[in-house]
């Protein structure tokens, strides 16, 4: 049986995966990211390269802030892996218009205002208990490592590594992301050969606010790869 790797966003902590994960029937791993350390993707590539099985085949998904991450994995062609799901994620700066503005990361608050930060996340969809979860999530974290992530997203481009992705590609598109457009998901889909999208009606909270059908397009897409070896 192939196990499903996840990667968490931003917060890092997997604490947001809980509904996916009840939802998924799939063996899984969450790779968690420290919640004191100010890393970049540099860093966190080689994180979790070292807890990836180093056998067992796995299916890697990436959701959003670690997109990045499973791709430049993926374009290494570890031979265990066998297929990637980017989950309403980016292969470079989703919205480069903010690149000017990455000196005024260290001016940010220590803690990012929820209601505001749920408004982008999860839009009409949001609901007191995934409020309060990412309340519960974020607060684990170091205002210094969320600094170093979103500064890591800003500068990130791993859209020459693309071409060298030989695995099945799937791309969950989210119809009410406001963090990451739709041109993100084309970027990836025209440079990996073969790679197709998904949409689902949601927000970029797209796991936590629809994960029946998320799990259900996911375990579609690991038989299709099980069923091609």
């Amino acid at each position: 049986m192939t196990l499903l790797v996840l990667l968490p966003g931003m917060d890092g902590t997997g604490e947001l995966f809980r509904a996916f994960v009840n939802a998924v029937r799939l063996d899984t791993q969450i790779i968690r990211y420290p919640t004191d350390r100010a890393l970049g993707y540099t860093e966190l590539e080689q994180l979790v390269l070292s807890e990836l099985p180093p056998e067992e085949p796995y299916l890697l998904l990436g959701e959003s802030f670690s997109g990045p991450i499973a791709l430049s994995i993926a374009a290494r062609r570890p031979p265990s892996l066998r297929g990637v799901v980017s989950c309403c994620s980016f292969a470079r700066n989703p919205r480069p218009g903010l690149a000017p503005l990455r000196a005024l990361v260290n001016w940010l608050p220590d803690r990012p205002p929820i209601d505001p930060l749920m408004w982008f996340l999860a839009g009409r969809f949001s609901t007191p208990e995934l409020r309060e979860a990412l309340s519960r999530a974020l607060a684990q974290v170091s205002p210094s490592a969320l600094r170093a992530r979103l500064t890591a997203v800003i500068g990130v481009d791993v859209v020459a590594t693309l071409h060298s992705i030989s695995v099945p590609l799937m791309y969950l598109r989210a119809s009410e992301d406001r963090v990451v457009p739709a041109a993100a998901s084309e970027i990836i889909l025209d440079n990996v050969p073969g790679s197709r999208a998904e949409e689902l009606v949601g927000p970029h909270f797209l796991l936590q606010t629809r994960p029946k059908e998320v799990a259900k397009l996911v375990e579609e897409f690991m038989q299709a790869v099980e069923h091609a070896i």
